[in-house]
């Protein structure tokens, strides 16, 4: 907490054992851990300038755990770790040291390593968090559509988000009326444009026809709660539809409602905000489109037998 207030290495100090050099024997000395390196006390736990020994500068050393410390190095305990320099290949060069208990010696390690890595950990903590403030991660698929408007003599970017919407609404719309009129002229002479529009969605697989609510919520639990869809008949509102999603193990009803636009017949999700000639429009659209739903709808529900 110390280092992530105030950037500044926490001093530690404490006893621990240490192996003297060329000799077997071990000693405990008072030891204190400072940004300029570790030292040891040679007159009891004073720590003053002119009592403390340097022991190990971190910027060239680093810090290891000894295992079988007791048995291989005759260590007062099997708590040890040792200081290396990066510098030096030999193993007289090591700082053999001893804690009496675990916590002790995970406390030094940890101060050590905190000492030598602790601004690059604290920096590689802290830029993800800044990055994601700066910038909402967006999915690939998103960041690769671009709406362009190729009505003139030159195409151009539209990258006002409000035009975007509405250029591609009235290209939906725009298409839809061109299918339509495609199939009623290979229809009876008496079939409107209207009536095939109305009549598109019912080979969909995800139009479920005379479904109930309930029905819907047990069908759509079958399927595992995973983000499927399917659009049924209104059963409260006859003439209306409605669009049962499930999205994060929650199954949720939007219903669809006919929107009179001078004359013709639209349906809409959001009160008229948006408006679709037919059902397979409003599905396309909301499959490339979040709008007014908790998330785009990416698989229709299977039929199975209830």
């Amino acid at each position: 907490q110390t280092f992530l207030n105030s950037s500044t290495c926490p001093e530690i100090h404490g006893h621990l054992h240490a192996k003297e050099q060329s000799r077997k024997s071990w000693k405990k000395f008072y030891f204190v851990l400072r940004r300029s390196g570790l030292y040891f006390s040679n007159k009891g736990t004073s720590k003053e300038p002119r009592h403390l020994q340097f022991i190990a500068d971190f910027s060239d050393s680093d810090v290891y755990t000894v295992l079988s410390a007791k048995k291989l190095h005759g260590a007062p305990t099997d708590y040890g770790f040792c200081v290396k320099s990066t510098k030096c290949s030999s193993a007289r060069d090591l700082k053999l040291l001893c804690a009496d208990d675990e916590p002790t010696r995970t406390c030094w390690i940890t101060a050590m390593r905190l000492l030598k890595y602790g601004m690059q950990l604290y920096q590689n903590f802290i830029q993800p968090h800044q990055k994601q403030k700066a910038s909402p991660m967006r999915s690939i698929s998103e960041n690769s559509l671009v709406a362009m408007d190729f009505s003139g003599q030159r195409s151009r970017v539209i990258e006002n988000p409000s035009e975007a919407l509405s250029v591609a609404v009235e290209e939906g719309l725009s298409w839809r009326r061109k299918s339509c009129h495609r199939l009623s002229s290979h229809g009876s002479p008496s079939t409107s444009q209207s009536s095939v529009s109305n009549i598109l969605h019912l080979a969909q697989p995800w139009f479920h026809s005379k479904l109930s609510r309930d029905e819907a919520q047990r069908l759509i639990t079958q399927q595992g709660l995973i983000d499927v869809f399917l659009l049924r008949d209104s059963q409260s509102n006859p003439k209306t539809f409605v669009l049962s999603l499930c999205h994060m193990q929650k199954v949720k009803h939007f219903q669809i409602l006919p929107v009179d636009n001078e004359g013709e017949s639209l349906y809409s999700l959001d009160d008229g905000y948006t408006q679709f000639t037919d059902l397979i429009q409003l599905v396309e659209f909301y499959q490339l489109n979040r709008g007014v739903l908790p998330c785009k709808l990416k698989h229709h529900c299977a039929r199975i037998t209830l």
